[in-house]
């Protein structure tokens, strides 16, 4: 079966079985990689993407269900890491092994774009993914500071870069594997 969508700001079509979950879709058929596979439950989160902009959690859901849809992937957060939360992840040092961090920087990103200021109870309701490494605390440094370079970027249109919002999308940047 066909099934037609929109993957990080580009037209897609994949021809698979409408049950195959989209996480292996993204890395087995399309080959983009960052988008991890953690548990295949929807429990842990390293899976996270986003699904006509809501973090979704990509190893349960069905490639029939994402037709028509728009999909951002770690790949296509933005084209040079200048992602609000990506620029927080990297000046904070978030990561220890970063196995779950391209699905952690979809999550803060998802909740940053409903919530530009966040407190700390919103990013606890909002971040349900699992770390192993336990960097929670730089996570929530980074969701803070990530806040902030958002509230600095200069508007859609006014000169500044559009990929910088959270909603954008661009090519390529997710890590391998």
């Amino acid at each position: 079966m066909v099934i037609h969508f929109t993957l990080n700001g580009k037209p897609q079509s994949v021809d698979v079985s409408p049950s195959m979950p989209l996480l292996w879709v993204l890395r087995d058929t399309l080959n983009l990689t960052g988008t991890k596979f953690g548990c295949g439950m929807a429990l842990c989160g390293c899976c996270t993407v986003h699904i006509n902009g809501e973090a979704t959690r990509s190893c349960v859901m069905p490639i029939s269900a994402v037709g028509g849809k728009k999909i951002t992937t770690i790949e296509g957060l933005s084209a040079d890491h200048s992602h609000p939360v990506q620029q927080a992840w990297i000046e904070m040092d978030v990561p220890q092994c970063g196995y779950c961090q391209s699905g952690q920087i979809m999550a803060a990103a998802g909740l940053l774009a409903k919530e530009s200021q966040p407190t700390d109870d919103d990013i606890d309701d909002a971040m349900q993914n699992i770390c192993r490494c336990g960097t929670y605390p730089n996570i929530r440094k980074a969701i803070h500071r990530a806040a902030e370079l958002q509230a600095a970027a200069p508007a859609p249109g006014a000169g500044g870069n559009a990929e910088a919002l959270p909603s954008a999308s661009g090519a390529a940047t997710g890590g391998a594997e």
